[in-house]
């Protein structure tokens, strides 16, 4: 999510220094520049060739260094940065930060950087609770910059409290929206993801081998492009952002009542989630045992949640269905898109299910447009890409 993105990442001197090489690591694994602004305090945790090995930029920490600042290169970085994250950010940093004290590359970077600024604090409980810091963190946010975490947890020193730096991939998801712009603001989406498990008995159930990955990732997207969504998630759908709204349902039944409810008025419905076709007739009370005998089940079809949401009175401006096919994908996917009432359909290969990568066709109106074997959070922008072309 933070592909070509240029991402100045400012260090401060705490033992979670140490995370800001792993969360370094992170940004560039999703298409970030990163140079890393360690303070000299951090450097005596995290050593700045650490980070520039990481990053393979330079990892500047002394504000007169005479061969940039000739051509002011703590303004040129400022200009040049996406975005600004400090993780950790310490008590002391914070508060020179809220006071406009430039005493170092860092603190500088800060008071002239007009990127959007976000900062993980990281630090003993007390120092986090008292009044000095209270007051200046106010004073930030007041000024408009952003704060994740810190968490609660076992600290350092051994105490517990509230002072723990947030997860790298949570302070990730924190600032994609930041640098993402938001084109989706004011709508509202609803996206289903995952597999279904039917029940057979209390042990058993009928599924599929669907992961939710490229839901959930098709709600992280929508999210962070300003898109207020829902995901109504089956078994083992990975975690989204925490601003996206997430309801578990585990039978197809349970989603059909879910999606209905969360998609009525929305913009957009996006159908990814494999649901089962069939359920168990006459689900077995305890546990079928092999002992028993030979077992006849019989399989009544499932409601079809695509259909019922396109003919629904409340009915989203756009609905969108998937497709998981094995052969002929677009002449089976345009079949599918007619009978259901759809608006556009992504068919998908289903040997694909369950992996990280993705490939299928776009299918809408007189468009057919392929995507081969992208990591499905690319696919996943590639498809709202679409979603919005045909929203226009």
């Amino acid at each position: 999510m933070l592909a070509g993105k240029r991402i100045l990442l400012g260090v401060g001197g705490g033992i979670a220094a140490y995370r800001a090489a792993e969360l370094a690591r992170l940004m560039m694994k999703q298409g970030a520049d990163v140079q890393c602004v360690p303070t000299r305090a951090a450097s005596e945790f995290v050593t700045p060739l650490t980070f520039e090995a990481l990053t393979r930029q330079p990892a500047p920490s002394e504000l007169f260094d005479l061969t940039r600042e000739r051509e002011m290169g703590h303004i040129r970085l400022a200009r040049e940065a996406d975005a600004l994250l400090v993780a950790p950010a310490t008590a002391d940093l914070i508060a020179r930060f809220a006071h406009g004290i430039c005493d170092d590359l860092l603190t500088t970077l800060f008071q002239v950087c007009e990127a959007p600024a976000l900062l993980a604090p990281a630090m003993n409980a007390s120092m986090w609770q008292s009044p000095a810091t209270r007051r200046n963190v106010e004073t930030l946010m007041d000024s408009g910059v952003r704060f994740i975490g810190p968490e609660e947890g076992e600290l350092a020193c051994g105490e517990r409290g509230p002072g723990r730096m947030s997860e790298p991939a949570t302070i990730i998801e924190a600032l994609a929206p930041l640098v993402t712009p938001r084109r989706l603001a004011g709508q509202r989406w609803v996206v289903n993801a995952g597999p279904t498990w039917e029940r057979w008995d209390d042990a058993r159930v009928l599924t599929n081998r669907a992961s939710g990955r490229l839901g959930a990732h098709l709600a992280a997207w929508a999210s962070a492009m300003g898109a207020r969504v829902t995901l109504v998630c089956g078994p083992g759908v990975p975690r989204a952002p925490a601003t996206v709204g997430r309801i578990n349902v585990e039978s197809a039944g349970e989603m059909m009542t879910a999606c209905l409810e969360a998609a009525d008025g929305a913009d957009v419905f996006v159908a990814t989630a494999a649901v089962s076709d069939y359920r168990f007739a006459e689900p077995v009370s305890g546990k079928a045992r092999r002992g028993d005998g030979p077992l006849q089940v019989t399989l009544e079809p499932n409601e079809d949640i695509v259909a019922r949401i396109a003919a629904m009175p409340g009915r989203p401006r756009k609905v969108i269905a998937f497709a998981a096919e094995s052969d002929n994908h677009v002449e089976r996917a345009r079949r599918k898109m007619a009978a259901k009432g759809a608006d556009a359909i992504f068919a998908n290969d289903i040997r694909h299910m369950g992996d990280d990568t993705g490939s299928g066709w776009w299918v809408a109106g007189d468009v057919e447009e392929g995507i081969v074997c992208e990591p499905k959070a690319h696919l996943a922008r590639w498809i709202i890409e679409r979603i919005m072309e045909l929203a226009a």
